[in-house]
């Protein structure tokens, strides 16, 4: 779809334009109705939306904020205030089955004629399938809620990843591993934390992390709310993404990765987030957690040189 955008504003001599919402209508009417269950679990936050959009070529994204005037508003006045006044749209690309407008009364059709009437051109996007899968947004959160890391890297084109700001938690993970044998820096880990936010996955997960060296780094992370720690946990609740990586890049010191904006990509699920019934438990969980990720890789990369010295024959 973006490619067929890419085109058309090529061919046009305009730059490329994305319109999106934030946050996601149906966050905001589960806020409004007090409801929270009817929130969708996200697919990426903001950031990643934004960093995944520049990196495919996007001239423009638009986030127009979703609230109650927004929601409120008919398809008529969402086609005359957003796309003609405010965006001065020359040509219009949806998917198959989009909807808009308070109540989701404008569709096509209506598009179409407006666009006719206006003197904009509109086109739909057919659904687009990968192994006889439709390529949606639900088909990726089922995915991902499944712990099917392969078929959402399919579905979207690449690994899913998350990325944030590396923000300071506990420290618990070193006082836990102190005791280890050889674990002489603990369980050091990088804490991504995120406000309002109900990721698509969760549970422990072998990741690679970008943004501390020049190649990617190994490692083993929790994406969760850490069943195990108290209620009085610095977290609060709020989903953190909690990585562990396998070999601490030494020039970065104790210290030396806060602030710093790191992507993950979270390439296989080991197991759901458990609950662990005392500090020795759970520090003996994150060890194996820790060596299974290890076996993890180790086969990845047994895989890989197959591979390519079957290519070579």
């Amino acid at each position: 779809m973006l490619a067929l955008l890419q085109t058309e504003a090529r061919q046009r001599g305009l730059p490329s334009c994305v319109l999106t919402f934030e946050p996601h209508p149906r966050d905001y009417f589960a806020a409004v109705t007090k409801k929270p269950d009817l929130a969708p679990a996200r697919i990426g936050t903001l950031r990643d939306k934004l960093s995944e959009l520049a990196a495919c070529g996007v001239a423009q994204t638009i986030v127009l904020p979703f609230d109650a005037r927004l929601a409120s508003q008919s398809p008529e006045e969402f086609i005359q205030n957003v796309l003609i006044d405010g965006l001065g749209a020359r040509y219009v690309l949806v998917g198959d089955d989009f909807r808009f407008g308070a109540k989701r009364a404008g569709d096509y059709a209506m598009l179409d004629a407006a666009g006719d009437a206006h003197g904009f051109d509109v086109a739909r996007m057919n659904s687009y399938e990968v192994h006889g899968l439709r390529v949606s947004s639900s088909a990726v959160r089922e995915a991902l809620a499944e712990g099917r890391m392969a078929d959402a890297h399919t579905l979207l084109g690449r690994p899913y990843t998350i990325s944030g700001h590396v923000v300071h938690g506990r420290k618990l993970g070193r006082a836990l591993g102190a005791s280890a044998p050889g674990k002489d820096d603990g369980f050091r880990t990088l804490n991504l934390r995120f406000k309002h936010w109900k990721p698509a996955a969760s549970g422990i997960f072998a990741v690679l992390v970008h943004g501390l060296s020049e190649e990617p780094l190994p490692g083993v992370a929790n994406l969760g709310v850490r069943p195990s720690l108290d209620a009085n946990d610095v977290n609060a609740g709020r989903v953190l993404l909690e990585t562990h990586c396998l070999e601490w890049p030494s020039h970065l010191g104790a210290e030396g990765a806060y602030g710093k904006i790191v992507r993950v990509e979270l390439l296989h699920k080991l197991h759901d987030e458990l609950r662990y019934t005392s500090l020795e438990a759970l520090t003996a969980g994150i060890a194996k957690d820790g060596r299974d990720a290890r076996a993890f890789f180790a086969s990845t990369h047994a895989e890989t040189h197959r591979q390519t010295t079957r290519d070579r024959i």
